[in-house]
Formats: C-alpha cells, sequence, structure tokens
C-alpha cells in the first residue's frame, strides 16, 4: 500500500567497499545510539587501544562505545554534531593502529555459532552493536523482547530503498556470508526457526549472492521496488502479510527487524569479538567527482572525508547525512561519522530548492501514496490549526516521517514539515498522561 518511485541514482553500486585512511585526530560521540548517552570512562592523558571500551551505556536503552582508533585522549568535551547540537566527545590524537588482542583480525569465516542465547546477546551489547538502518536502536535490547511478546520470525532489511545510498548493497555484494551467519546468530538469539531477507529487485546481484549460500532456514525475499519498502511496518507487510497494530512495536505482529548492516555487525561482534566502531558509508551525489564506498572508523571528522573525495563541488548546496527522503542536513561539517552513518550525499541548489506552496488541489495523491493508510492532506490541516486533539484521533502518531506525501503533492506544499511538528506534540501530550 502507497509508495513512491523517486529515480534509484544509485550512482556508487559498482564502486568496491574502500577502507578509509585513519584520520591524525578522531572525535568519538557519546551520543550515537537511540537513549541515554553513554558516559566516558577514559579520561585525558590516556592510552587507548583500537576497540577498547572507552564509555559504557548509562540505561537500559542505551549503548557502549569503543575507541575507532590507537592513540592519547586529549579532551573529554563537548563539540557539535551534525545538526550542531552539544554533544560529549572523547577525543584522540591517533599513534599508529593497536587493537585490543582480544578482536580476531584473521580472516577465517567462522560459522559455527558456540554462544548460548543469553551470551549472544550479552556479547552484543558489550561490543556495542546498534540498529544500523537509522534510528541506532541498541541492538541488544531490541533481541530481548519484553516479558509475554515472542518472535516467531527475524527479518533482515537489505531493502536499502532509499536513493543514492548503496553501503548495505555493497555489504550484500562483498560479504554475503557473514551477513548470513550474523543472521543466523539473532536467530540462534531470539529462538526463532525462520528468518526472511528482504531486498529490492532492483539488486539481482546482491539477491544472486545471498542464494549461493545453502542457509535453508532463512528465505531470500525479492521485494517490489518502491519507496519507503525498507520501513519496518512495509517489510513486516511484504514478507509475511501481517500488520503491526496502530502504536505498536514489531514484536506485536511476532517479529523482529534487523539491517543487514547490523547483521554484519552482530557477526563481527559476536563470531570475531569485535566492538562496532567502523561501518560502511557511500560519498555520492550528481555533482561529485567521485562516487565511493568506504569503510571508515567512526570518529572521523566529515570534512576529512570530503577532503578525500575533491572536496564540496562549486555547486554544491547542501550535504545531506543519509538519503535525501530522510537524511539530516549537515549543518557542521567539522563534525563526526558516527555508528549510524551511511552516507553524505551532496545536493545542488536545483535539487534542494523548494517551489513556490500553492493551494492544496484535492487531488488525493497524498492519500494514496502515504504507507500508513493516513491523511496527510487533513493532518496537515489539522497541524496549522493547531488541533492537537483531532490530529490524534486521525493518528498522526502512525506517520513514520517517509517524506512521500511531500514528494508528490503537485501544488508543493510541506506536508511532512507541519506534519512532523505536530506528531511531536501529540506524543508529548499522550505521554504526559497518567498511566491507567
Amino acid at each position: 500500500m502507497g509508495g513512491v518511485h523517486p529515480h534509484d541514482n544509485k550512482l556508487s553500486a559498482d564502486s568496491a567497499i574502500e577502507q578509509f585512511p585513519i584520520m591524525d585526530r578522531v572525535y568519538i560521540s557519546m551520543s550515537q545510539h537511540l537513549g541515554s548517552p553513554a558516559q566516558p570512562v577514559v579520561q585525558k592523558g590516556d592510552y587507548v587501544k583500537t576497540g577498547q571500551l572507552i564509555a559504557t551505556a548509562s540505561g537500559f536503552i542505551s549503548a557502549n562505545i569503543h575507541s575507532s582508533v590507537s592513540g592519547v585522549v586529549v579532551s573529554v568535551e563537548p563539540y557539535k554534531d551534525i545538526s550542531g547540537n552539544t554533544v560529549t566527545h572523547i577525543v584522540i590524537d591517533v599513534q599508529g593502529d593497536e587493537w585490543e588482542s582480544s578482536i580476531d583480525r584473521s580472516e577465517e569465516l567462522k560459522r559455527e555459532i558456540n554462544l548460548t542465547p543469553a551470551e549472544i546477546i550479552k556479547r552484543i551489547g558489550d561490543c556495542g552493536v546498534v540498529g544500523l538502518g537509522g534510528a541506532s536502536f541498541p541492538t541488544h535490547v531490541k533481541l530481548s523482547p519484553p516479558p509475554g511478546k515472542t518472535a516467531e520470525f527475524l527479518i533482515i532489511n537489505g531493502a536499502e530503498c532509499e536513493p543514492y545510498i548503496t553501503s548495505d548493497y555493497r555489504l550484500m555484494v562483498e560479504s554475503p556470508e557473514e551477513i548470513l551467519i550474523g543472521t543466523k546468530v539473532m536467530m540462534k538469539a531470539l529462538g526463532v526457526k525462520k528468518a526472511y531477507i528482504g531486498i529490492e529487485e532492483n539488486k539481482p546481484l546482491a539477491i544472486e549472492k545471498l542464494k549461493s549460500f545453502n542457509y535453508p532456514d532463512i528465505e531470500i525475499v525479492t521485494l517490489a521496488k518502491k519507496y519507503p519498502q525498507g520501513g519496518e511496518k512495509q517489510l513486516i507487510k511484504a514478507i509475511t502479510s501481517r500488520e503491526v497494530p496502530s502504536m505498536g512495536l514489531p514484536i506485536d505482529a511476532g517479529v523482529v527487524v534487523q539491517n543487514c548492516g547490523t547483521a554484519f555487525a552482530v557477526y563481527e561482534a559476536v563470531q570475531k569479538n569485535k566492538p562496532l566502531f567502523e561501518n560502511v558509508v557511500t560519498i555520492t551525489g550528481d555533482c561529485t567527482q567521485q562516487q565511493r564506498n568506504f569503510r571508515i572508523r567512526v570518529g572521523t571528522p566529515i570534512e576529512k572525508i570530503l577532503d578525500q573525495v575533491g572536496r564540496l563541488p562549486k555547486d554544491a548546496a547542501k550535504l545531506i547525512s543519509g538519503g535525501p527522503m530522510m537524511g539530516k542536513a549537515v549543518s557542521n561539517i567539522s563534525a563526526s561519522t558516527v555508528k549510524s552513518t551511511s552516507s553524505l550525499l551532496v545536493l545542488t541548489e536545483q535539487q534542494t530548492k523548494r517551489q513556490p506552496e500553492g493551494e492544496c488541489i484535492r487531488c488525493a495523491k497524498c492519500v494514496q501514496v502515504c504507507p500508513m493508510g493516513l491523511e496527510p492532506y487533513l493532518l496537515n490541516k489539522l497541524a496549522r490549526l493547531g488541533r492537537n486533539e483531532d490530529l490524534e484521533s486521525e493518528r498522526v502518531y502512525d506517520c513514520i516521517e517517509c517524506g512521500s506525501c511531500m514528494f508528490t503533492c503537485p501544488a508543493n506544499i510541506a506536508l511532512l514539515d507541519y506534519i512532523r511538528m505536530a506528531k511531536a506534540d501529540v506524543l508529548k501530550i499522550m505521554r504526559s498522561r497518567p498511566k491507567k
């Protein structure tokens, strides 16, 4: 149901993953995950190794953070992130690349899973693995359903439906069996006997690579090319025909969804004892000199990455972290990468300039494309009028903020802008009510 068909623009699809050079200094954020920021356990003057724990999870929904380099801690202080928000960072001056001895750096593929489910979840938590599909939810929490909830299926999201981004695609092409083993690891942790890997039909090589291995309890599902096919609720509906209830979570439909990059990170954590301190990032854009996929250490300054590919072009108007539909504008290129950085997308003024907003012509295109079955034109009108009670009745909280309504609107109405703000207000009101 719903969805739009923006042009793929997978300009970097044929660019193999390259190891990005280690910079002289890294800035590692304490807020790289959904939930509470991690608490530093190192201080100025400490020498740290690559993969060493430098900050611990500070709550149930939080994640450990590890050094992505070896060197000396020069400060633990606030710096601006990509949005200009002030966040505590651990700053490390790099000295060589000395890894923690407990990390298995061999190229040997480890298929046998020796840990128990509880040990798997603990290892994943210890290694600071978070969801790499965008939300950065701590993976060990997602693999621990609350009492009374049971997972029947695991779904791995390989859709990568956002235009331009190819980091997941390259990972599926170059490390397919690691992803399959990571999937098996999570299946064991959840106690499920069936998993699916959903991949859009425009990625035939990735589908072929994953299907070439014999993992009978993991089914590779070819999905229609459509945005936002990679949304959790859309994936679950497409693969299992089950629907997540309003205000519900995937586990309410008996499903846990993880990203294919997360599956790879789980493989490295559980089978190789390697914490999540580097990830694959696509550098792309129609106006960029180069289209590349790099494996980049967490904490690498964005401006240093841009230097490596020829700086920003003269006609560049906006830099996006993520894809053009749901990514975040980078307001500070001195900011550094985090665990979930998937792409740096350069857009021109022509691509980003908004057209004058017209009057709604009642065409209902926004209704047709809304993947959640909402009425964006109505939500927009109610939002502008501040009618929060009516917004709640119209389920504004179910909006997944995919932007399909704005993409298709012939009147160029900023539907999502107002709906997003209204949704935040309504959720705040709902959470403030006394629990029954």
